[in-house]
């Protein structure tokens, strides 16, 4: 898959996108921001694929919305209709994808590169990343979904708290406080996340969704609505190619072969 400012690679199952725009920190313009989307869409239409990885080139993941791009539009350009036309379409498509997205968090995620991130299944750090909500500095809010994933992973008064100062959060405090999975030293970093996600790759992969699915719904049910959708996706699952190679398989004392349906 060619793009301009992504790079899309696949290996056993697993697609590694890198946002490709190392000289600006891998800051998003509309093309970036566009083929990013594509990208993930791609990956939800291909059976093949059952593990992505999200990944930055150079030092950093992402420093967010390229600033420079936005200036030169002058003063017709609309920040609203920005955020619906592009990181909108592109959080919804990741939290849409039923497949585990894993963020390999290279160095620093800033601005809409935090929301990004937040967007992951599973993040990664190395342990040269660090996290800056850097809205406040030019007189903005934060946006692309930060105010919905941060508050619920590490509490509205530390999100705030982050969203008003702008400080930066090194890897370390991030693993602390559950903003990340695990943080490694820098040089293991791609080969840890390329490890995980191999292993996804081969695992249970329809349940890996529907698990995603049933989890991201359960925010906005009561616990009689989540029972009830647990159990009409347990059902779903129950039916599945891969229920019945895994209980054979334990039945015999083996690996299970795993198909993804």
């Amino acid at each position: 898959m060619a793009y301009e400012t992504v790079l899309f690679e696949r290996s056993d199952g697993v697609v590694t996108i890198t946002l490709n725009r190392p000289e600006t920190l891998n800051a998003f313009n509309d093309t970036m921001i566009r083929e990013t989307t594509d990208a993930f869409k791609q990956c939800g239409k291909d059976p093949s694929v059952r593990c992505v990885v999200l990944t930055g080139a150079g030092r950093g993941f992402s420093s967010g919305q390229d600033l420079a791009d936005v200036q030169k539009r002058g003063d017709d350009f609309s920040i609203a209709e920005h955020l619906r036309q592009g990181y909108h379409r592109l959080i919804l498509e990741m939290v849409r994808l039923e497949k585990p997205i894993i963020a390999a968090i290279n160095g620093v995620a800033a601005g809409a590169g935090f929301g990004i991130a937040l967007a992951t299944d599973i993040r990664i750090a190395s342990d040269k990343a660090s996290f800056i909500l850097a809205f406040s500095r030019v007189g903005l809010i934060p946006d692309s979904g930060t105010n919905w994933f941060l508050p619920r992973i590490i509490g509205q008064a530390r999100a705030y708290e982050l969203a008003i100062t702008a400080d930066r959060l090194p890897a370390d405090q991030a693993l602390a406080w559950g903003v990340v999975n695990r943080v490694v030293p820098h040089d293991e970093l791609m080969p840890t996340v390329q490890e995980f996600a191999a292993r996804l790759a081969q695992g249970a992969s329809l349940a890996y969704g529907l698990t995603k699915r049933t989890m991201y719904r359960a925010w906005e049910q009561s616990l009689e609505e989540a029972l009830g959708y647990e159990a009409y996706l347990q059902e779903t699952a129950a039916r599945s190619h891969d229920y019945r190679e895994g209980v054979q398989a334990f039945l015999e004392k083996r690996a299970p072969r795993f198909q993804g349906r």
